[in-house]
């Protein structure tokens, strides 16, 4: 996951693209838009994973996150011909769509592997694809030096040699009951928090003193110290399990078994020779009953918590609402995100903070995403506080990030990229969780998906159509409506050029979380009850079933030995009955 954030650092390598291309804001914008298309349209990974284990996920991922960017980086070093737009917007969805294979191999299996701490789990693994961009950056300074078309390259190699190497240790298994959070988790959370104040204390003194290449590179190597540090808690673990059950063998519990009377058996079926054969009118009327019952089941779905097929979730109300909000808060803080490498040059910041704050937003990216899913946890354990309240709160928050850009007050883009990022991850872990809540864990490597694709579809209105055209019209102002001869001429600068934008973000923002709270009032009810009561009996009853399991054995081999000792036993009678009789011989 620390390897599936790539998207996250477009805004350090667009600059390359739009001059070694020659493409305007708009075109710009457009590719970005496809690279939130790939990156959150994962419905396909979703379905294949319904029908495959994990590594058949992730190993697809791979192969289409190496094509996809590689040929991003032959493009724009001129190691081929200049593409046409469309194909690069094809090369970028597709490297961007493997993250959505990562995501839906890693994260959905974590989630049903640890259900009663969902939360908690998207909250950490989100977290380090928040870390992601901060973590990539660093090592491309250590690799290639501050060269931004290499960056595109290791984003290429990187994460699919992480796929690949990983590949089989990503499954589903059999979790034993937890009762409450285990302590791994918050080793890990630790951890992350350690890896996250690293990266942010190396940003700060990189963007104060000047690094040689070597001095990246110790820099690299303790990030990735810290990075295979949960590989310890995970090892300590195992072996503190192995020590439990060795004892528990050992010393077995005894166990009270209670005898059910039996139902009385159903009535056998008619013979086949007995029944009527179906004739073609009566097949025919089946498959037609059948039908109307899918759609009408589509209709009436089960009480919230239980599992929906995919058709009920999708028409569910719960879910358009949930959608709505998302396109509406999540659109906005990508737009920002997406353009911040824009934003901070046409109010007039240098270089170097710009690249410091893409790595501010990664770094509160990680925040965010790791309090919202521990937060919203806790409070839902302790205090059932609804998680769609919390997302209504996140998307207020976000609208002050909106308005510092909007009339760039001076020095609060560093705020600004702050909030955005904070804002931008916490509303993931929420968005994810809720859907496994209200709509349970069967289809959820489908439904995952589906909730992400909330996210283009903002970006494409917001980044597109409002922020890229305002943009180009505000730049084309400033040039007196007259392009140079390279379309790359086409800069704005000042406050003006993002200004309208994201008045119209904060706005729209708003009326996302106006939206929310129709969900937090249709899910009062359901969250106050014990959502996860259903999951802890299943546990236990699985846990009764393990149980018995071994009690029988213990008793077919307490049987077995009983039966040797007797047969033993005869044995050494039948010897001591053996006398000698009075010719010496034995009787």
């Amino acid at each position: 996951m620390a390897a599936a954030g790539a998207t996250y650092i477009f805004s350090i390598y667009s600059k390359d693209i739009k001059s070694s291309l020659g493409y305007d804001q708009s075109t710009l914008n457009t590719l970005s838009f496809f690279k939130d298309l790939g990156a959150n349209v994962g419905v396909l990974s979703g379905l294949i994973n319904e029908v495959t284990p994990p590594w058949v996920v992730l190993a697809m991922g791979a192969g289409m996150n190496l094509f996809g960017y590689l040929m991003i980086y032959l493009a724009i070093t001129g190691r081929t011909a200049p593409p046409h737009v469309w194909l690069m917007c094809l090369y970028i969805c597709v490297g961007a769509n493997s993250q959505t294979f990562a995501n839906t191999g890693a994260l959905v299996t974590c989630v049903k592997n640890f259900p009663e701490s969902r939360g908690i789990v998207l909250g950490l693994l989100k977290g380090f694809v928040g870390l992601s961009g901060a973590i990539m950056t660093q090592l491309y300074y250590a690799i290639y030096g501050d060269d931004s078309k290499s960056l595109v390259l290791l984003i290429a190699w990187l994460p699919a040699a992480i796929s690949i190497v990983f590949v089989h240790t990503i499954r589903i298994m059999k979790v034993e009951t937890q009762g409450k959070t285990p302590k791994p988790f918050f080793c890990f959370l630790y951890i992350s928090i350690a890896l996250a104040t690293y990266l942010l204390i190396a940003i700060v003194i990189e963007n104060k003193v000047t690094f040689s290449h070597s001095e990246f590179g110790i820099s690299a190597a303790v990030v990735m110290l810290l990075l295979l540090l949960p590989l310890a808690v995970v090892v300590k673990e195992e072996f503190r399990v192995f020590k439990q059950t060795k004892q528990d063998l050992q010393n077995p519990q005894p166990l009270a078994i209670t005898v059910e009377k039996p139902s009385p058996p159903e009535p056998l079926p008619l013979p086949e020779s007995k029944q009527s054969p179906p004739t073609t009118a009566t097949a025919g009327t089946k498959h037609k009953n059948h039908v109307v019952s899918c759609v009408g089941d589509m209709f009436r779905p089960p009480d919230r918590g239980e599992d929906y097929s995919i058709l009920q979730a999708l028409v569910s109300i719960d879910m358009i609402i949930l959608f709505f909000a998302t396109i509406c808060g999540v659109g906005g803080t990508l737009t920002a995100i997406d353009n911040m490498g824009q934003i901070g040059e046409s109010l007039g910041y240098p270089k170097r903070s710009i690249a410091t704050f893409v790595s501010l937003i990664s770094i509160w990216n990680y925040a965010g995403r790791v309090a919202s899913g521990f937060a919203s946890e806790i409070f839902l354990t302790k205090y059932k506080f609804p998680r769609p309240l919390m997302l209504t709160a996140v998307l207020l928050l976000s609208c002050v990030g909106h308005l510092l850009i909007a009339f760039g007050v001076s020095n609060s883009l560093y705020f600004a990229s702050v909030v955005t990022g904070f804002c931008f991850g916490a509303q993931w872990p929420l968005l994810f969780a809720i859907i496994s809540e209200i709509f349970g864990l069967k289809y959820y490597s489908t439904l995952y998906n589906f909730g992400g694709v909330a996210s283009p579809i903002g970006s494409y209105i917001l980044n597109v159509r409002v922020a890229g055209y305002l943009y180009d019209r505000e730049a084309l102002k400033q040039n007196n409506g007259v392009r140079g001869p390279n379309s790359t001429d086409l800069t704005c600068i000042g406050v003006e050029c993002y200004k309208l934008s994201f008045i119209i973000i904060t706005a729209v923002t708003v009326l996302g979380a106006l939206v929310s709270l129709v969900l937090v009032w249709r899910t009062k009810d359901f969250y106050k009850g014990d959502i996860y009561a259903k999951f802890r009996e299943q546990m236990a009853v699985a846990d009764i079933d393990m149980a018995a399991g071994n009690f029988s054995l213990d008793r077919i081999d307490g049987e077995d030995e009983a039966r040797q000792k007797k047969k033993n036993a005869t044995s050494q009678d039948e010897e001591e009955e053996v006398v000698v009789n009075g010719n010496g011989k034995r009787a």
